[in-house]
C-alpha cells in the first residue's frame, strides 16, 4: 500500500510538473510553430533542474540532439529529453511554489497583460496555479465549464458572497455559443473582469483567491491561532497553525515568516480531548509517533472543528486516500468519463437503432412491392372477371336476340299469344334490371371486402407499433429505474438526464395513446365496413332470392301442343294445363288476402 500511494504521488508530481513546464516551452515559442531553439531549451533546463535541485548536464542536450541540425526543437522532440535527464530523477524535495514561480515567469511576460484586470500579479499567479490544478490531462492545456463553475463556486464562499445561479448560466450559453473551455489567460482575465464579483472590494477578491490557493494548492485543510504547550519550559505561547492532510506546522503569526515546529501525523497518531487544567479550557491533545502536544482553542466550537478536522486527516491517512479536494478532482473526473462512456454507448446504440430502422425500412419497402404486385394481381382477375362477365352478358343478349326471333314467329304463327308476348317482354325486363342489381349488389360486396381487408392490415400495424412502444416503453422505464437506483452523490449530477429521460418517457406515452386512439378508429372503421359488407350480403341474398324465383315463373313459349285446345276469356289455346292451374291458385290466394284485409 505504501508503494502503491508513493507511486501514486510521484504520478500526480509528474503530472502538475508537465503542466507548469508545458506553459514556459509555450512561452520560449514566440512564432507559434510549435518549436524553441536549443539555446533557450539549454537555459530552461538548466533552470529546471536548478529549482527542482536535480544536477545538470549541460552536455546531455547536445547528445541527445547531436544528430539534428542547428534548427529549433519541437516539443514532442524536447519530450524524452525533460523525462529521461529531469522528470525521471526528481523527488519530493524541492519547493513547488518556487518550481511555480519560475513557470510562471516565462509564461506571464508573453500572455499577462494586468491593465485592465482588478487583480494583482500575486493573484493572478496563484490563479494560473489552480488552473493548473483543474484543467485537464491533455494538450494544449484547458479548463472545463464543470471546473470553472467549481472554482468560482469556492471562490464566491471564500469571498463571503453569495452564488449567482442565473449568472453563471448566462455566461455558460455564452461561452457555449464560442467553446467550452477556457485557457489559463481566459481564466485569469474571467476573474480579473470581476464580473462575478460584483459588490465586493478587490482586497475581498484578493483574500478569496488566496483561501482557494491554500485550500487547492498548498493543501491547506484548517488554520487559525491557538495556544500550545511547551514541552521544556511547559509554558503556553499562542501559535498560528496550518493543517495539512499528513502534517500540522506552527508559526509565531499568520504571515507564516518565522516557523517554530511540525507535528507529523500518520497512522497511529490520535487526537482526543482533555479535561480543563492548569487554567486553561478547551484543551485537546495530539499524540503522534514522536511527542505529544497539548493544545487550547478559545471555545467549544473551535474545539470540536480542530478535533473533528484533525481526526479526518487521521481517518483518510489510515485509509490511504487523498486530500479532499484530491479526492473530489477524482470523483468528478471518473463521473465525466462515466458519461462519456454511457454518451458513447448511447450513440452506439442510437447508430444501432437506425442500422435496423434503415433494414425495417427496406423490409417495409419490400412488404409494400409485393402488396403492389398483389394489387396489380388482383386487378388483373379483376379485369379478366370483367371480361367474362362481359362476354356472358354477349351470349345472354344473343339468347334474347334468339328468343325474340322466337317470339316474332310465335306471334306471326299464333295471333291469339299477343298479350302473352308482351307480358312474357315485361318479364324479361324485370329479369334484366334483377340481373343489373344483383351485378351492383356483388360490386358492394367486393368492395366491402376489400374494405375489409385494408383495415385489418391497418389494425394489425398499429398493433404492431403499440406493441413496439410498450417495449421500448418498458425500457425506458426500467433505464429510469436503474438510474434512480443509483448513490445519492451520482442523483444531483444524473438529474438533468433523469428529467431527460422523463421527458422522452412522457413522449413515448403520449405516442402511445396517439396510436391507441387511431387503433380504434381503424377498429371502428372496420365495424363500419363489416356492417356495409353484412348489407351488401342480404341484399345479394334477396337479389338472388328474386331472380330465382322469376326463373321459376319464366319459360319459353313455344309452339302449341297437339293436346286439347282450352278455351279462356283470352281465347282458344291461350294456356297450356299447368299456366292455368297456377293462375288459378293465385287468384285463390289474392281472393283470400282481400277478404281477409276486409
Amino acid at each position: 500500500d505504501v508503494e502503491r500511494r508513493c507511486g501514486r504521488t510521484l504520478m500526480a508530481l509528474r503530472e502538475h510538473l508537465l503542466k507548469a513546464i508545458w506553459h514556459a516551452f509555450t512561452a520560449l515559442d514566440v512564432d507559434q510553430r510549435g518549436k524553441v531553439s536549443k539555446s533557450q531549451l539549454k537555459v530552461l533546463s538548466h533552470n529546471l533542474c536548478t529549482v527542482m535541485r536535480i544536477p545538470h548536464d549541460p552536455v546531455a542536450l547536445e547528445e541527445h540532439f547531436k544528430d539534428d541540425d542547428e534548427g529549433p526543437v519541437s516539443n514532442q522532440g524536447y519530450m524524452p529529453y525533460l523525462n529521461r535527464f529531469i522528470l525521471d530523477k526528481v523527488s519530493d524535495n524541492f519547493d513547488r511554489q518556487d518550481f511555480n514561480r519560475m513557470c510562471w515567469t516565462l509564461s506571464s511576460r508573453k500572455n499577462l497583460n494586468l491593465s485592465r484586470l482588478i487583480i494583482s500579479n500575486e493573484d493572478a499567479f496563484k490563479t494560473w496555479c489552480i488552473f493548473n490544478f483543474l484543467s485537464e490531462d491533455q494538450y494544449p492545456l484547458v479548463i472545463i465549464t464543470e471546473e470553472i463553475e467549481y472554482f468560482l463556486r469556492k471562490l464566491t464562499e471564500a469571498m463571503g458572497g453569495s452564488w449567482v445561479e442565473e449568472r453563471f448560466e448566462d455566461y455558460k450559453l455564452l461561452l457555449s455559443s464560442r467553446q467550452q473551455s477556457l485557457s489559463a489567460w481566459e481564466l485569469i482575465a474571467l476573474v480579473g473582469s470581476g464580473h462575478f464579483s460584483k459588490g465586493l472590494d478587490k482586497q475581498a477578491l484578493s483574500m478569496g483567491i488566496n483561501e482557494v490557493y491554500l485550500e487547492l494548492i498548498l493543501d491547506v485543510l484548517k488554520q487559525g491561532y491557538m495556544m500550545k504547550k511547551g514541552h521544556r519550559r511547559k509554558n503556553w505561547n499562542e501559535r498560528w497553525f496550518v493543517l495539512r492532510p499528513d502534517s500540522m506546522s506552527y508559526y509565531v503569526s499568520e504571515d507564516l515568516a518565522e516557523w517554530k515546529g511540525d507535528i507529523f501525523l500518520d497512522e497511529s497518531s490520535i487526537v482526543e480531548p482533555l479535561q480543563d487544567k492548569e487554567g486553561k479550557k478547551c484543551l485537546f491533545i495530539i499524540r503522534s509517533s514522536q511527542k505529544s502536544f497539548e493544545i487550547s482553542v478559545s471555545d467549544k466550537k473551535k474545539k470540536q472543528e480542530w478535533i473533528q478536522a484533525i481526526q479526518t486527516c487521521l481517518n483518510r491517512l489510515r485509509d490511504g486516500r487523498p486530500a479532499p479536494h484530491h479526492e473530489a478532482q477524482q470523483k468528478r473526473r471518473q463521473i465525466r468519463a462515466k458519461q462519456q462512456a454511457e454518451q458513447e454507448e448511447l450513440e452506439l446504440r442510437m447508430r444501432e437503432l437506425q442500422v435496423a430502422n434503415e433494414a425495417k425500412q427496406q423490409e417495409l419497402e419490400k412488404m409494400r412491392q409485393a402488396l403492389e404486385e398483389a394489387a396489380a394481381d388482383a386487378a388483373e382477375e379483376e379485369q379478366r372477371r370483367l371480361q367474362t362477365q362481359t362476354e356472358l352478358q354477349d351470349r345472354y343478349r344473343t339468347d334474347l336476340e334468339r328468343e325474340r326471333l322466337v317470339r316474332q314467329q310465335i306471334e306471326e304463327q299464333v295471333a291469339q299469344k299477343s298479350t302473352e308476348l308482351e307480358q312474357y317482354l315485361q318479364r324479361v325486363r324485370e329479369l334484366e334490371d334483377m340481373y343489373r342489381r344483383l351485378e351492383e349488389a356483388l360490386e358492394e360486396e367486393r368492395h366491402a371486402r376489400q374494405d375489409e381487408e385494408a383495415v385489418r392490415r391497418l389494425q394489425a400495424r398499429l398493433l404492431e407499433e403499440e406493441a413496439t412502444k410498450r417495449a421500448e416503453l418498458e425500457q425506458i422505464h426500467l433505464r429510469q429505474q436503474h438510474a434512480i437506483s443509483k448513490t445519492e452523490a451520482e442523483k444531483e449530477q444524473l438529474e438533468k438526464e433523469r428529467l431527460a429521460k422523463e421527458n422522452a418517457l412522457q413522449a413515448a406515452m403520449e405516442q402511445l395513446e396517439h396510436l391507441e386512439k387511431e387503433r380504434q378508429g381503424a377498429l371502428e372503421q372496420y365495424q363500419t365496413v363489416m356492417k356495409k359488407l353484412e348489407t351488401a350480403t342480404n341484399n345479394t341474398k334477396s337479389w338472388k332470392h328474386k331472380v330465382a324465383e322469376h326463373e321459376g315463373l319464366l319459360r319459353l313459349i313455344g309452339p302449341g301442343d297437339k293436346g286439347q285446345a282450352l278455351i279462356t276469356n283470352w281465347g282458344p289455346a291461350a294456356f297450356s294445363d299447368m299456366e292455368l292451374s297456377h293462375r288459378e291458385k293465385q287468384w285463390q290466394k289474392m281472393k283470400t288476402e282481400k277478404s281477409q284485409a276486409q
